[in-house]
């Protein structure tokens, strides 16, 4: 078995699908057997791209044109196929949304959400356009279709019945770094990033999707001065409003935003908060509330798609969108170290059930269903 991975999201984007591409190229190594390769393509004209290397894995930069012409021909004229530029493998599997044009070999895609398509205003235009256009063509074509929870998998069936029976659920991972650190390092963070406070948290890109401007009005509700709030995530798409409702708050001066901390700085950052809390619209999957259980911090969330699914009984979640709802589960748990220690506890167990070796086990065997071979079984 002969796969071509696009390693494309592995080198542009340092989270998200990024994230999932880079962990299922080195957790799929284990599991392949001394006939099968793992070509790892990706576009590289500058020469400045920095792709990580998998042990076992062929990495393919193409260098002889820049990556955006290349792109722009797959949108306008339809071409060069894929295939010619990355060569020939039995399967090519394309991990953010879209088949470029392909002449042979199988397809399999992988469809994260569908929240472009039933949020469109929490949406990039540009971004909610190109999808529209290209997604319909690409499912058309894929042989397989891999989600990432059983509710995007209900998303992309409702909106496009002509995929059923060809997707496949493969949950993602939480990486092993997620553990509560000791205590004096949760104690140096801290000090370094000046959150001596006690703090709650929320972690995620600055988007219109993640819902702040409530956290914030939910947090101002509380009306209690020995407690701040930290919100961790990078400027995204329209967050200038999202900023504004922070520095106008009530309680501005008790609410932190940091958009440069580091992974490495991640879980130190989950272990020193009172409480997690994701107010998030949508979520195909949901990382934060996973990693912050990792760390031992109880978490308060949304239902926000996939979240319900994934969290389990291992969280608080308030389905009410409003503000007076969230302020009085902050505080309840808050008030209730019993309940937020029975939350921690429930999250170690819930997180144990997310390993990136299962989500490359599962992808493995829809290749092999997909070229009909027999499945692997077990973890690697």
């Amino acid at each position: 078995m002969h796969v071509c991975l696009d390693y494309q999201p592995a080198v542009a984007q340092r989270a998200g699908i990024g994230r999932y591409t880079r962990q299922l190229a080195r957790q799929l190594m284990p599991f392949f057997g001394a006939e099968d390769r793992l070509r790892l393509f990706y576009l590289d004209f500058s020469r400045k791209a920095e792709a990580p290397a998998v042990p076992g894995a062929e990495l393919r930069p193409w260098r002889l044109l820049p990556g955006a012409l290349i792109q722009q021909l797959w949108k306008r004229v339809g071409g060069p196929p894929f295939d010619a530029l990355a060569g020939a493998a039995d399967l090519y599997h394309f991990t953010n949304f879209i088949i470029p044009p392909l002449r042979r070999g199988k397809a399999v895609v992988s469809v994260h959400d569908m929240s472009f398509a039933r949020l469109p205003d929490c949406a990039e235009d540009r971004n909610r356009a190109y999808l529209a256009s290209q997604l319909e063509r690409t499912l058309r074509r894929a042989d397989a279709i891999i989600t990432i929870s059983h509710f995007s998998a209900g998303e992309i069936a409702a909106l496009h019945p002509e995929t059923l029976g060809r997707i496949h659920v493969t949950h993602l991972g939480i990486d092993e770094t997620f553990r509560r650190p000791p205590e004096a390092e949760i104690a140096a963070f801290r000090r370094k990033r000046g959150l001596e406070r006690p703090y709650l948290l929320s972690v995620g890109t600055i988007e219109p999707r993640k819902n702040f401007p409530l956290l914030v009005e939910a947090f101002d509700a509380l009306d209690r001065d020995d407690i701040d709030l930290v919100i961790a995530g990078r400027q995204g798409w329209h967050c200038g409003p999202i900023l504004d409702s922070f520095r106008n708050a009530r309680r501005a001066g008790q609410i932190r935003h940091l958009d440069d901390v580091t992974d490495a700085e991640l879980p130190a950052l989950y272990a020193g908060a009172r409480l997690f809390a994701l107010a998030s619209r949508y979520e195909g999957f949901g990382f934060p509330p996973l990693e912050a259980m990792a760390c031992g911090t109880p978490v308060v969330t949304a239902p926000a798609g996939a979240v319900a699914e994934v969290v389990g009984d291992a969280a608080c979640i308030v389905a009410a969108n409003e503000a007076g709802a969230w302020r009085a589960a902050l505080a309840g748990l808050l008030d209730d170290p019993e309940r937020c220690a029975q939350l921690t506890a429930a999250g170690l167990g819930q997180v144990r059930r997310y390993r990136w070796a299962e989500t490359a086990r599962q992808t493995l065997n829809v290749y092999r269903h997909v070229l009909g071979l027999q499945g692997v079984e077990g973890a690697a």
